[in-house]
């Protein structure tokens, strides 16, 4: 009986040991790098708020030919762009199941500055596409894409 009530006592140090610690604040990462933090916008878990655009195929598509391919043109133009002022952490084509086309993330605070961004882009000007908004909270370093990218492509668009 003795034995019982010792492994319950055990038992209920570990648990009131693991409360305490849960209480207390996590240690501070020895990687952290306050200034690239700040410069990426994220808090304290290394993490910002995004915008995840999905573009399904639109109610208009523009049949293959010279107009296509310029409009295509201009879509890489405008990922560019909008990678360039910061506002594209992310973009990419989907596997065109169920009509979903490719995704951006964007480094916005709020759906209606992405829906702006996705306006001036040609697919969605010319209904090849349409696009569909969420709230992403994603990590920070995403930031870093576009600039890493550029590094390990050898051609462009």
């Amino acid at each position: 009986m003795n034995a019982i009530r010792l492994a319950a006592l055990a038992a209920l140090l570990l648990l009131a040991g693991g409360a305490l610690a849960a209480d207390a604040p996590a240690p501070e990462s020895p990687a952290f790098d306050a200034a690239l933090a700040e410069t990426l916008g994220a808090d304290e878990y290394g993490m910002r708020q995004y915008v995840l655009v999905i573009l399904k195929t639109g109610p208009t598509p523009v049949p293959a030919g010279a107009a296509r391919d310029e409009m295509f043109r201009g879509h890489f133009a405008n990922m560019k762009r909008l990678a360039a002022e910061g506002k594209l952490a992310l973009a990419g084509p989907l596997d065109g199941v169920d009509g979903w086309r490719g995704l951006f993330i964007l480094a916005v605070d709020d759906l209606e500055e992405a829906a702006a961004l996705v306006a001036t882009d040609p697919v969605v000007i010319h209904g090849e596409m349409i696009a569909e908004y969420h709230t992403y909270y994603g990590s920070a370093a995403l930031m870093l894409v576009n600039e890493t990218h550029e590094k390990v492509a050898r051609k462009g668009f």
